[in-house]
């Protein structure tokens, strides 16, 4: 079984960010895209590695692990993409339920069952989305802080993501998952491909440099 280096050992050098393959009769996923063009890039004088999970249950957790470990990542954003939604969105919570209204890709379809057997009901994101968000604004990115993240693959990543971050051989790793737009080619509401690679550089260079998230003033941001 693979094992966590120690946080001593860990590349502090490096952002992990996922994004997933093609799912639901679709050819393409913007998350895939734009996490493809984002691999090899520097933010904040880390490197970015860029992988593509599968949109299957249980298997994607498996290859998140193994994505840990191998990186040794000092923060890992997942991405994924959300149909009818026309902004970047900021996923604040990851809840402990696996809920498909589709199958999957290896046709799985749970039902009401959790992402993790005896975890906590939700997980809170790692990642200061308050001043991700205000960043996205301030650059002319449509971008929202989103209270849910599904039932789906994404939730069921992030959820997983979550927990693993939350065990003692991961302190210090910060992550979350940020939901990206169709593209147009899909239909609408989308976003360029180009803008929403902005939009990532823009929240992960935040994440990177923002120690303590913003607290919210009244009437400044949703």
């Amino acid at each position: 079984m693979l094992e966590p280096a120690s946080p001593a050992a860990r590349k502090p050098a490096t952002v992990l960010v996922t994004g997933f393959d093609p799912f639901g009769g679709s050819r393409t996923n913007p998350s895939w895209h734009a996490v493809h063009a984002l691999h090899g890039r520097t933010i904040a004088g880390r490197r970015v590695v860029g992988a593509e999970i599968p949109t299957v249950f249980g298997t994607a957790l498996d290859r998140l692990a193994e994505l840990l470990v191998e990186h040794q990542p000092e923060l890992v954003v997942c991405t994924g993409q959300a149909a009818g939604r026309a902004a970047i969105s900021l996923e604040r919570i990851a809840i402990n339920v696996n809920d498909a209204r589709i199958p999957d890709n290896a046709g799985a379809k749970p039902i009401d069952t959790p992402v993790v057997r005896g975890g906590p009901a939700a997980y809170f994101t790692r990642l200061p989305i308050k001043a991700m968000l205000k960043a996205l604004l301030d650059g002319a990115v449509n971008a929202e802080v989103s209270q849910t993240a599904g039932t789906f693959v994404c939730n069921h990543v992030f959820y997983g993501l979550m927990h693993l971050l939350a065990q003692p051989q991961w302190e210090g790793v910060r992550g979350g998952l940020i939901h990206v737009p169709w593209l147009p080619e899909q239909g609408q509401p989308s976003m360029r491909l180009e803008e929403i690679v902005r939009g990532l550089e823009i929240a992960i260079d935040c994440a990177l440099r923002t120690e303590h998230d913003i607290r919210k003033e009244a009437g400044a941001l949703n």
